[in-house]
């Protein structure tokens, strides 16, 4: 059986991206999923000096572990200021101070999702731009709108266009 990681690239307790990105890797079939939450990686802000006093932390190498353990990555980015979440870009750059290529060269599905009508679409197109630099396969990318109103906890994405686009996506890759 193949193997999913999945997050919501935010700290939020309640993360509307981690609901996308639980949602999307639900649709895959014969796949296990482990959802992973980026509060469980919380590290000092990454500076060099940090890294030169005391090296890269253990949490850093973690999420590099379980980035390598996936057949595919499900990430979905919450869009702070038109860019990542703090959370996630300091996981980020510790991360890839193992390794530039940090997504390993992994089979990778970007979205994102906002309560706004542009669905964190400005987040999406830098991760689109960035990931394969530094070793994401990206074999799609979906950008919900509007979250409040196009997504129910139990039933998914409630808009059947919206819906069918991501599914097309998700048939797309194979795992």
């Amino acid at each position: 059986m193949k193997k999913i990681i999945a997050f919501g690239a935010s700290s939020s307790k309640n993360s509307i991206n981690k609901q996308l990105a639980i949602y999307a890797a639900g649709q895959f079939e014969n796949a296990s999923v482990e959802v992973l939450d980026l509060n469980d990686y919380e590290m000092p802000i990454f500076s060099t000096d940090k890294e030169t006093e005391s090296g890269i932390p253990q949490l850093a190498q973690n999420f590099y572990n379980k980035l390598g353990s996936a057949d595919l990555l499900v990430i979905s980015f919450a869009e702070h200021n038109g860019a990542y979440s703090t959370a996630f870009k300091n996981i980020f750059d510790w991360t890839s101070r193992i390794h530039s290529k940090t997504f390993q060269e992994k089979q990778t599905l970007i979205m994102a999702t906002s309560p706004g009508p542009r669905g964190g679409s400005a987040v999406l197109e830098i991760a689109k731009n960035r990931f394969p630099f530094q070793g994401a396969v990206v074999k799609g990318s979906f950008s919900l709108p509007s979250f409040n109103d196009n997504f129910d906890e139990e039933e998914g994405i409630t808009n059947e266009d919206l819906n069918d686009q991501l599914l097309q996506i998700i048939k797309s890759i194979t795992l």
